[in-house]
């Protein structure tokens, strides 16, 4: 009976010691930073960054809207200047410690333009700010098929006249893809 006992816990301790290893030689995945959505992270600089980034459309050279969040986690108000397409700009204040909503429902800011690829690929969205100054960024794009998108492309308004981008203040430089 002893032995029985003695065997069972031997065979415990065999199996704690060997699950624990698997732990040693894998990688904690809930450690690294990911992307846990459809759209991507964009850094601005100074705590300014893009959240779940998005291009909503129904096709290539359609009527298209920017959809996510853009947060300022610093201590001063910034202007992030947007552009789908590079004709049509929008520029959006953020407060200090704050975040606004990018998107076409009640509350949220509107960033549209011309979508320069299809439902599938990847647009080349310009970011700007004062310190990073104007840069590309590819952004997936999506379309109605699924669900909220649905409802967004269904509020997808009218286009209006062209704009400058990027603003007088904000020059180019190279571009950069979103972080992982």
């Amino acid at each position: 009976m002893k032995s029985t006992v003695l065997a069972r816990v031997v065979a415990a301790a065999i199996v704690a010691v060997a699950l624990s290893a698997c732990s040693a030689i894998n990688p904690i995945t809930t450690n690294k930073e990911y992307q846990a959505s459809d759209g991507v992270r964009v850094p601005l600089g100074a705590g300014v960054e893009g959240i779940n980034m998005l291009v909503v459309t129904t096709a290539k050279d359609a009527p298209a809207v920017l959809t996510g969040s853009i947060h300022n986690a610093s201590a001063d108000a910034v202007t992030v200047t947007l552009s789908i397409d590079g004709s049509i700009a929008a520029n959006v204040e953020v407060p200090a410690d704050g975040t606004v909503a990018i998107g076409t429902a009640d509350g949220q800011t509107l960033v549209q333009g011309v979508s320069p690829v299809a439902p599938g690929g990847l647009a080349p969205v310009w970011f700007g700010t004062e310190e990073l100054g104007a840069t590309q960024v590819q952004v997936p794009v999506v379309d109605g098929t699924l669900a909220p998108y649905d409802q967004v492309v269904d509020s997808i308004p009218p286009l209006p006249a062209a704009s400058p981008t990027p603003s007088p203040s904000v020059s180019p430089s190279p571009s950069v893809s979103p972080t992982s």
